[in-house]
């Protein structure tokens, strides 16, 4: 087991080193109101990547109401906003982080408009995004459908209330995924999923209650520690988006730090 490990160490490193030295980055982002500026920026940072804000013609203006009021309406009407021309030259990178707000359970619509003017054809893409629940998972397999000539990885996602947790986060996530060099302890599986007890309905309670909509019943919970959190996969019962019953996986987070409260990380639906 000592040697396997080694060896997947080992091939990690390489491929992080290849990665490090002979690929040309660039982080391509959208940003309505910070979130994902600030993720951008730090990617930008911890690979040493070029940057560059997607723009639109006529940007989102008004509050967060308006915004999302123009928003359904472009995809009721299968429109996306037209973009400024990228200043960046796409041929030029080897790979590309491309991020956006997660908006009614997708991409944001600029990415759209980003997509009707670039194909990406035969480019490796790298998602990310901010969100107020989730929807990494989605936004990647709708820009598969959208960009199917260009090789589209799931990446990171961050709820955009945990924004200032991002650098820890990402960090572990590009040495894991071998977008860059260092070393870093490798997180315990989770145990076996059991029923709720009070205590861990206790902790969903803590880190969901005060969400802006109801996230659902917990049914049974994994539970997993690692050196700095205790971490919760909890299997939960909610009202899907047509209103029938769903089942979703919600993860929740405790620091070990002293006073840290139990926080909500993201819902997979």
């Amino acid at each position: 087991m000592c040697a396997a490990l080694g060896l997947v160490a080992c091939t990690t490193q390489k491929k992080a080193e290849e990665t490090a030295h002979q690929q040309k980055v660039l982080v391509l982002y959208y940003s309505q109101a910070g979130a994902t500026k600030a993720v951008a920026e730090e990617i930008k940072t911890q690979l040493n990547a070029d940057i560059e804000a997607i723009e639109l013609d006529v940007p989102y203006s008004g509050d967060y109401m308006q915004t999302i009021e123009r928003c359904r309406k472009e995809m009721e009407a299968g429109e996306a906003p037209t973009i400024k021309p990228l200043k960046s030259n796409i041929s030029d990178y080897d790979c590309i982080f491309l991020g956006y707000p997660v908006w009614f359970g997708t991409y944001a619509q600029p990415i759209a408009g980003l997509v009707k003017a670039q194909s990406f054809e035969g480019k490796n893409i790298v998602t990310f995004c901010t969100f107020g629940s989730g929807g990494l998972q989605a936004s990647t397999n709708d820009l598969k459908a959208a960009l199917p000539n260009a090789t589209i990885t799931e990446g990171y996602g961050v709820r955009t209330a945990r924004v200032a947790s991002a650098a820890e986060e990402l960090n572990r996530f590009l040495i894991e995924r071998g977008y860059k060099e260092g070393e870093i302890d490798m997180l315990p599986a989770f145990m076996e999923h059991k029923p709720v007890t009070d205590a861990d309905i206790d902790v969903f309670n803590q880190a969901c209650g005060d969400y802006q909509f109801p996230l659902g019943t917990p049914i049974d919970v994994a539970i997993r520690e690692t050196a700095n959190s205790t971490d919760y996969e909890y299997t939960v019962k909610s009202a899907g988006q047509n209103g029938e019953e769903a089942t979703v996986t919600i993860y929740v987070t405790t620091s070990k730090a002293e006073g840290a409260k139990p926080e909500f990380t993201q819902v997979v639906r």
